[in-house]
């Protein structure tokens, strides 16, 4: 299959099966990158899956672009922009069904792969619009409340499976946040999968071999 138009700028890699609907994995990246950092290690997921990522609609500069912008000068420490992380959040979600349209996916094997910024905006779909979403694996973020859709918690999560992740010593994100998404599930009636790493703000190789042997199981 061709590469499709799309609301969003994308990198595309087809599924290796002739599976006439595969899954899909969408790659969501942090704040600062864009649809090619993830997408570098597509080529070691599983080729069963058509992977698509997807590039955040705010340009930076220098370079990069975000899903919303963050104010690092803000008087009480690192603000978001919540009505852009809602938008994105919300042009995500529409992106997802004309993925699912364009490139001929099956709308039941739908996963999120997120990075930092990009697992806030993971979490905040999949949570708001659980149909839409069958897996989220969530590297380095958190649950951002604000970003939740009004009436989120009498949605139906029962087909919706997470994954997360975090560095022991994330100096961007602290860990303390991400210990919070696992409980923070758990009382919605989730249980996901929650691991650290005694690393940074990135993936360790046992991470990633972790979330490859996870997502096999789905």
């Amino acid at each position: 299959m061709e590469k499709q138009q799309l609301q969003l700028q994308h990198n595309f890699k087809p599924a290796s099966t002739s599976s006439e609907k595969p899954p899909v994995i969408i790659m969501l990246h942090g704040f600062g990158s864009d649809e090619n950092d993830l997408f570098s290690f597509a080529g070691e997921l599983p080729d069963t899956y058509t992977i698509i990522s997807l590039k955040a609609p705010i340009p930076m500069q220098p370079y990069g672009n975000a899903w919303y912008n963050i104010y690092f000068d803000n008087t009480d420490g690192k603000f978001s922009d919540t009505k852009q992380a809602i938008a994105s959040r919300d042009l995500i979600v529409n992106c997802i069904d004309e993925i699912i349209e364009k490139y001929n996916i099956d709308q039941d094997n739908v996963t999120l792969l997120g990075f930092s910024q990009g697992t806030i905006l993971s979490f905040a779909v999949a949570l708001s619009y659980p149909e839409k979403v069958k897996n989220v694996i969530g590297l380095s973020g958190y649950i951002n409340e604000e970003t939740l859709k009004n009436g989120y918690t009498e949605k139906d999560f029962s087909k919706l499976n997470i994954y997360t992740s975090h560095g022991s010593v994330d100096q961007v994100i602290p860990v303390e946040w991400a210990r919070k998404t696992k409980p923070f599930l758990k009382n919605l009636g989730i249980d996901a999968a929650y691991s650290e790493f005694p690393v940074g703000h990135g993936v360790a190789p046992q991470n990633f071999q972790e979330l490859k042997e996870w997502l096999a199981k789905r």
